[in-house]
């Protein structure tokens, strides 16, 4: 498609956007006038479901009229609370429902997962991910080798982009387990990385893990509802993801967790076990002895959430609604037009200089641009804040914008164009 600078060719795109009523579903941020602002942030923390709080105010009513026995007796009992997600969270990623469960948080969920898949033995002990991965990410690896005895720096093998690129060929990363396959226990990435917006190929990375007889996990929290998953088809052994980012559903909420069927089906497969994890219909037997639920839901610990797993299923359901194969449709043309507003910006406006660093190759990249501004980013990034743009600043010198398909539209793409050209010092 030949894009188009104007007013009037985003609001014919937004004509045709077969998704664009799911736009009105959604809470707004105001500034302190009352003005709708433009929120480019999804990748950070989703918008507010109209629909999450009637989703609450249901358990909350129920807590008042049953008391305990609402575990039972409940619109949604919630003793099996987490069933009523799994579907839609399944499908999200490409799983099969038994290979999926919400639960806790993301990196106590990539902790669990690890304790099950991280199992070093003699010269295999090492564990190979991105370099300049999200802080968790490094931290809980740092704390799982060190947890076997390991050293950090001889134990992580950082995979960096060559010098003077930002992002990695995926031959990098396969070349990159290949010459330490004698040594590597774990091939751990990020699905989406945050900092760049690369989507990395899950698919190849997967199976070049199992080509050298190590397992494959991937944290996908900038990665469900954002890419087209199908975690199950490329036989990834396990993975985790938050619900707060493209999955709209609040503040450090729950997390959902992915375990191939091979393993989440495999009684023997170890795991750190709590009671909310045991066989269903003999949990309150309360006997000795650790027999788990089939599937992802046997790594459960504790009971659910209710009331945070009450706003995930409402933003769920818009997903199933939306369908995810629609959302990256719109996605990478919503992301392909901003790439072009910003470029023809940038050549209006030469007080703002900038590189994107996210690939330009729509199937490498999820709903994100990162600019790397050469000179006054703050300033930009201060200058779009106070024009009722709402985006994302890292450190150093970079700016994020992610337009979600689920809420964002080609308007307001031309509005952050026409901000970004009146910028001046």
């Amino acid at each position: 498609m030949q894009f188009q600078n104007s007013l009037t060719f985003a609001r014919n795109l937004d004509q045709q956007d077969k998704l664009a009523h799911f736009r009105n579903e959604f809470y707004f941020p105001k500034n302190q006038n009352g003005e709708t602002q433009i929120y480019f942030c999804g990748n950070s923390l989703g918008l507010q479901p109209k629909s999450a709080a009637a989703a609450l105010n249901v358990e909350l009513e129920d807590w008042s009229i049953w008391g305990v026995e609402g575990h039972f007796h409940g619109r949604k009992p919630w003793f099996h609370y987490h069933k009523f997600l799994t579907q839609h969270a399944a499908e999200i990623v490409g799983a099969k429902p038994i290979e999926v469960v919400v639960m806790n948080q993301l990196t106590v969920n990539l902790h669990i997962l690890m304790a099950s898949f991280y199992k070093p033995s003699g010269k295999k002990y090492k564990i190979i991910m991105e370099a300049g991965a999200f802080p968790s990410d490094m931290y809980a690896v740092e704390s799982q080798v060190t947890f076997h005895g390991y050293n950090y720096d001889d134990a992580v093998i950082e995979v960096s982009p060559k010098p003077g690129k930002f992002t990695l060929q995926t031959q990098d990363i396969l070349d990159a387990i290949e010459k330490n396959k004698d040594e590597i226990a774990l091939v751990f990435f990020s699905g989406v990385q945050y900092y760049t917006g690369q989507y990395f190929d899950i698919k190849s990375i997967t199976q070049k893990a199992h080509e050298i007889g190590a397992i494959a996990g991937f944290d996908l929290a900038h990665a469900a509802g954002n890419i087209n998953l199908q975690l199950h088809d490329w036989n990834v052994d396990f993975a985790a993801w938050c619900s707060y980012k493209y999955l709209n559903s609040g503040p450090g909420n729950v997390s959902g967790i992915y375990i191939h069927e091979k393993h989440s089906t495999n009684p023997d497969q170890h795991r750190l076990a709590g009671w909310w994890g045991y066989r269903e219909d003999k949990r309150f037997l309360m006997q000795k002895g650790y027999i788990s639920e089939p599937g992802a839901a046997g790594w459960q610990m504790s009971n659910a959430p209710v009331f945070g797993m009450a706003v995930h299923s409402a933003s769920l359901e818009i997903f199933n609604r939306a369908g995810i194969n629609n959302l990256r449709e719109k996605s990478i043309q919503l992301t392909d037009y901003l790439e072009f507003i910003l470029n023809d910006v940038q050549s209006k406006n030469q007080q703002i200089k900038f590189q994107i660093i996210t690939p330009s190759d729509s199937q490498q990249r999820g709903a994100q641009l990162s600019l790397l501004v050469e000179e006054n980013g703050k300033r930009i990034f201060d200058f779009l804040t106070e024009n009722n743009v709402i985006a994302d600043w890292r450190e150093p010198n970079v700016i994020r914008i992610a337009p979600a398909p689920l809420y964002n539209n080609f308007e307001d793409v031309h509005r952050l164009g026409e901000i970004l050209t009146a910028f001046s010092i």
